[in-house]
């Protein structure tokens, strides 16, 4: 669905007295590197080679085209992925974003070895396709294509949050998504209309290549920032 003009300002535009992007300053700097941020998570990364990979990479090209392209911090193609489940991360080691049964002070090598031992016999989940359902300044929003396909990725999710032992807040209502950048400074209300059309254009050339995202199988991943994400327990889907 094409993100509209008072949702792109309402999210991504310069309003009077708004604070700093939510992460400038510890997952990433004013210049764009990001920064260690230490934590676990699942994944599906984006398959390599595929045709939704290289729609990603000329869409990457045409934000970084863009005049004021330097308020982003674009993320390495080599992480694009969606996340299925949110696992931990430093920083925020405090109930329902940790499990109940570990002590807040545990290192995050020693959680993300944990989650691997308890993820080991993980059965998984059904199958599921995604598709695109906006693109916004910061990436792509996904959905599962049917509701038979929004079900499993409940299941999925559903499953982790068993084992694991937590559950987000928004842990029924979380916006699945691909991130390709993050805010460095907020859009000035004059360039937001030139952001919508390029983000329409964007969002319609990537259905048209790829209706079905070409994802791998979910995977339990470590990392250290949000350059890379290490594969550690890697799903089959039933």
């Amino acid at each position: 669905m094409p993100i509209d003009l008072p949702t792109l300002a309402q999210h991504f535009g310069r309003q009077p007295d708004r604070v700093p992007p939510r992460h400038l300053g510890t997952r990433y700097n004013q210049a764009g590197v990001f920064l260690p941020e230490p934590g676990n998570t699942v994944v599906c990364h984006v398959a390599e080679g595929s045709a939704t990979q290289q729609a990603l990479m000329d869409a990457r090209l045409v934000f970084q085209g863009m005049a004021d392209a330097a308020k982003l911090a674009f993320t390495p193609v080599a992480s694009y992925h969606m996340t299925l489940f949110q696992g931990i991360i430093e920083g925020r080691r405090e109930y329902p974003y940790w499990p109940r049964d570990m002590n807040s002070d545990t290192s995050i090598a020693a959680m993300t070895d944990d989650f691997a031992r308890r993820l080991g016999d993980f059965a998984g989940g059904p199958a599921f396709q995604v598709a695109v359902n906006g693109v916004a300044p910061t990436g792509l929003r996904l959905e599962g294509v049917t509701a038979a396909d929004r079900q499993a990725m409940a299941d999925w999710r559903d499953g982790f949050s068993d084992l694991l032992g937590y559950r987000h807040p928004d842990h029924e209502t979380y916006e699945f998504h691909i991130t390709m950048a993050y805010l460095i400074d907020w859009i000035d209300a004059d360039a937001l209309p030139e952001w919508q059309a390029m983000l329409h254009a964007v969002e319609a050339d990537i259905v048209q290549r790829a209706p079905v995202l070409e994802l791998r199988a979910p995977a339990f991943c470590s990392f250290a920032d949000m350059n890379w994400f290490e594969e550690l327990v890697v799903f089959n889907p039933r």
